[in-house]
């Protein structure tokens, strides 16, 4: 009869979670992703170095800071979003660059472009050019900021 059969049928419609309507990731799904055929080399992160020697050697930025100073790694990438938008680098290149180097980094990258500011033509060209390297792991803001440290004349004990 019908009673029987609708009897045995019973669903419970109330779920616990959202995502038991949804699989977990495409591999439940059996969906072949690109990472499954082809390997991914993930860059070694890159450095951050101390928000001190980063203000020594781009003392410009602290100017942009909340206040007019900048005191530590927040106050650094408050002042860098002020500077981006003063150097004409997009939203974008900005964000790509703090997804890829990291946020710290990124802040860093736009502090060394403004102390750099009269050598460098398009900044976000030259963000986009960084991250594109860092992205490969052929780029350090090592290099830079030790430049950067020698050129303001500062000096900064090499370890490592």
């Amino acid at each position: 009869t019908n009673d029987d059969r609708s009897g045995r049928h019973i669903q419970n419609s109330k779920s616990d979670s959202i995502h038991e309507l949804e699989p977990r990731s495409e591999k439940e799904q059996g969906a072949k992703s690109a990472d499954d055929e082809q390997p991914k080399r993930e860059p070694a992160p890159i450095k951050n170095f101390p928000v001190g020697m980063v203000l020594r050697a781009c003392p410009d930025i602290a100017m942009y800071g909340p206040g007019g100073t900048v005191g530590n790694w927040r106050d650094l990438m408050s002042a860098a979003v002020v500077v981006r938008s003063m150097l004409g680098v997009s939203p974008s290149a900005y964000q790509e660059a703090c997804e890829v180097m990291g946020p710290e980094n990124a802040a860093t990258a736009i502090a060394c472009i403004l102390e750099r500011g009269g050598h460098i033509n398009s900044a976000g060209g030259y963000l986009r050019d960084l991250t594109r390297k860092a992205a490969r792991g052929e780029f350090s803001l090592g290099p830079m900021l030790m430049a950067l440290l020698r050129a303001n004349g500062g000096s900064m004990a090499r370890t490592g």
